[in-house]
């Protein structure tokens, strides 16, 4: 991908400072005129076009990270944020936190919203919406106008920047191992629909899984959930005919709403049907029976995300070095495989 000529680099080919640039294109009074004409000259020549991000550039730094979250509904969002602050607040930052509710449009008004002199950078777990549209100019702007962004989680590898992840598909292949190893032989899966991309990688692992051992993948087998608000309904329609052994549920709510639903059938967990989550949180552990997860480490992940930023932040140097760091998952035991 080509890359856009940033705040950044003008600075630095004209030797002034980024507010100089930014206060220079927007024709600010502190400026002087043959300043203001050599910069806006210089823009001009390589085809500069400031955004509404650019132009909200400030001029200090606020030691404030802004994160933006897709919702709250997953114990692993609050885990990410108590890792994010734990470290933010040992280095003498604050935090803001947005919620988008899974909305594009909501994702890029925060964005906007937050880098209006509010946040020095940014932490994202970007929204289902953005994901399904494919549209990351707002991804883009921040990044081109010199402003770090660290993605977790749900990640957009088309995008240049930091980024802190857990193996999921792994995780998910270890997941289903497991029900292998314990006797299972028609395993079911719940997840999301494919362009959510840790569904997407998630239910990857499960195939492989069963691929490796021989098994045949039953797609007769495979719920894709599109609408989290409706999911308990659907997967509960899902499962009522359906005959299964085991069952790896990508997030601990679907889990939780298909043991729910086998036993409105009948059935006994485990002893007819075992079943695995994605995501420790207290539903996983507080539920009875409770249920084995595939743990995230969501704190961790915060942690790592927040150091990643706050080096970038604190580092003066000019070079773009980007890295994505992988966090390895672990299997919980619990009651939902133990007989």
């Amino acid at each position: 991908m080509k890359r856009k000529l940033t705040l950044k680099q003008i600075a630095k080919e004209l030797d002034v400072s980024i507010s100089t640039v930014s206060k220079a294109l927007r024709d600010s009074a502190e400026i002087s005129e043959d300043t203001r004409k050599k910069i806006k000259a210089f823009a001009k020549l390589y085809n500069y076009k400031p955004n509404n991000i650019a132009l909200s550039l400030k001029n200090r730094k606020s030691k404030t990270i802004g994160v933006i979250i897709p919702e709250i509904v997953h114990h692993f969002f609050t885990t990410v944020i108590s890792g994010i602050e734990q470290v933010a607040n040992e280095k003498g930052y604050h935090v803001i936190i947005c919620m988008s509710n899974n909305s594009f449009d909501k994702e890029v008004i925060n964005m906007e919203l937050l880098a209006n002199g509010s946040t020095d950078g940014f932490i994202i777990s970007v929204a289902k919406e953005t994901q399904q549209k494919q549209d990351y100019h707002h991804l883009n702007e921040v990044i081109n106008q010199g402003m770090p962004l660290v993605m977790f989680d749900r990640v957009i590898d088309e995008i240049y920047c930091d980024k802190v992840i857990i193996d999921d598909l792994n995780g998910a292949k270890k997941a289903v191992q497991k029900l292998i190893d314990l006797g299972c032989k028609r395993i079911g899966l719940l997840t999301t629909v494919d362009y959510v991309s840790v569904g997407k990688l998630r239910t990857e692992g499960y195939q492989n899984a069963l691929q490796e051992n021989n098994i045949e993948v039953d797609e007769d087998l495979i719920l894709k959930v599109d609408d989290f608000d409706l999911s308990e309904n659907e997967i509960q329609e899902f499962l009522k005919e359906k005959n299964m052994d085991g069952l790896f549920a990508v997030n601990e709510h679907f889990a939780i709403y298909a043991i729910k639903s086998f036993q409105e059938n009948g059935l006994k967990v485990p002893e007819d049907v075992k079943v695995i989550g994605f995501t420790d949180g207290e539903l996983s552990k507080r539920f009875i029976p409770s249920l084995t997860t595939v743990n995230q480490h969501g704190a961790e992940m915060g942690a790592q995300a927040a150091r990643i930023l706050i080096r970038k932040l604190e580092n003066q140097d000019d070079e773009e070095h980007y890295q994505t760091v992988i966090v390895e998952t672990g299997l919980v035991e619990r009651t939902s495989t133990k007989i």
